[in-house]
């Protein structure tokens, strides 16, 4: 006796019409007509099954915030940055958690149920991280989510920034993080990350910087990252994030650096949303993308991870929780059209994300955690292109989430009276 199988899946490795079958909140078995009961079977009609989406890089102290206390007219970073400063010292508890489990529910029903956050730690009152410690806490049924402690205004260039961070940490935040490039000086910038870089050894804790989120090719603070983080040991734990100076930098010294990178196991997290959004505001044209460069630390075999970065807050307007979106744009912006290409952005969006955050038990394999979702699309392909309805989301073997498929109804004569909005339409029978 199974708790769950899934009948008929379409796996992201190209597999299709085989079965799942969970017990005890694990995978069991994947393979062809398992055999057995089950008290909920599903049939997936030949969708694609995947595991659940991750986020790596997000901020839930900010998000739904949008408006508040007044909108970012420019639709820049920097105003942004500004706008965050003056909503911070209004911020209260209860309207920060309400906020993020909104976010939460969003993010459920669009089957991700990974995520990292980086929560603000330069007012000393930290409410940002006592409003999500307790959510992280609240949404741990369904939810797996990381915290990283943000110096938003700068480690050294804020007020109490650097004892600020430490009673974050102290507080159970779980992650160092840090920005280099926003200190006031290169130096400055430097000096942090190797400060940061030292807490996170000497607590046993991952590191996550924004590192570099600037059009300025000659900001470098990735190349103090890598070197640092061979220093302490901290190799396979640190991540940078947006990293959009690298798309402006001079190719030879780039030919230096990926392999510097390599060397130091950097998970690599682009915010394709965001950084193409936000990064070449000062040019007139032609317009950098101001993405980093995705294909060439692949192709290095650097662990590459997409974020969602912000929805409807200070610096985006726009978002909807949905990684398959995250990664429509990933394919636009990186160039990566082609078959292997778009495999390789799915897994950004799920196993490269899940080794960035140190998942465990993540994955479509016998033993692993059946978190998993059921799209209205056929295979991978088709997903990135549609960004389906999410039809289940299960979680730990349980549906906690579902949705009707999208069906459109024609009334034109000789045609078909329906269009499965999942299915290509050349092959609809």
């Amino acid at each position: 006796m199974f708790d769950l199988i899934i009948k008929n899946a379409n796996l992201p490795d190209g597999r299709k019409g085989v079965d799942i079958a969970v017990s005890g909140g694990k995978i069991t078995a994947i393979e062809a007509n398992i055999a057995g009961e089950a008290r909920e079977t599903i049939d997936a009609t030949n969708r694609l099954v995947s595991t659940s989406f991750v986020d790596p890089h997000f901020h839930m102290d900010a998000t739904l915030s949008l408006g508040l206390p007044r909108m970012n007219t420019s639709g820049t970073l920097l105003e942004g940055i500004a706008l965050w400063g003056e909503l911070r010292p209004l911020l209260k508890k209860e309207a920060l958690v309400e906020r993020a489990l909104a976010y939460c529910d969003l993010a459920v029903s669009q089957g991700l149920l990974h995520i990292r956050t980086h929560v603000d730690t330069s007012d000393p009152r930290l409410v940002t991280a006592e409003a999500m410690l307790e959510v992280k806490e609240r949404v741990a049924p369904y939810i797996d989510l990381q915290l990283v402690a943000f110096p938003q205004d700068g480690y050294y260039r804020a007020a109490d920034g650097v004892k600020s961070l430490e009673r974050a940490l102290d507080m159970g935040v779980d992650i160092v993080g840090g920005i280099p490039h926003f200190e006031r000086t290169m130096q400055d910038g430097a000096a942090s990350v190797e400060a940061l870089c030292r807490i996170a050894a000497d607590r046993g804790l991952p590191v996550d910087m924004h590192c570099d989120e600037t059009d300025d090719p000659m900001s470098r603070h990735i190349e103090t990252l890598s070197a640092e983080t061979v220093r302490f040991g901290l190799q396979g734990r640190v991540a940078g994030s947006h990293l959009t100076s690298m798309h402006s930098m001079d190719n030879y010294y780039v030919s230096k650096l990926i392999p510097l990178m390599a060397e130091a196991e950097i998970n690599v997290i682009p915010n394709p949303l965001i950084n193409i959004m936000l990064q070449g505001r000062h040019d007139t044209y032609p317009k950098r993308r101001g993405m980093t460069r995705v294909r060439e630390l692949m192709a290095a075999g650097l662990n590459v991870s997409f974020g969602h970065d912000c929805v409807m807050d200070p610096w985006y307007s726009m978002g909807s929780g949905d990684m398959l979106e995250v990664g429509h744009m990933a394919i636009h912006v990186a160039q990566m059209s082609g078959v292997e290409d778009k495999k390789k952005i799915f897994d950004a969006l799920t196993v490269n994300s899940a080794k960035t955050m140190g998942l465990e038990n993540y994955g479509l394999s016998i033993g692993c955690n059946a978190d998993l979702v059921i799209l209205q699309a056929e295979d991978v392909l088709e997903g990135l292109r549609l960004k389906p309805t999410r039809l289940a989301v299960i979680r730990r073997g349980k549906v906690i989430a579902h949705t009707e498929p999208k069906i459109s109804h024609l009334q034109l004569d000789g045609r078909p009276g329906e269009i499965d909005m999942g299915r290509n339409p050349t092959s609809r029978g």
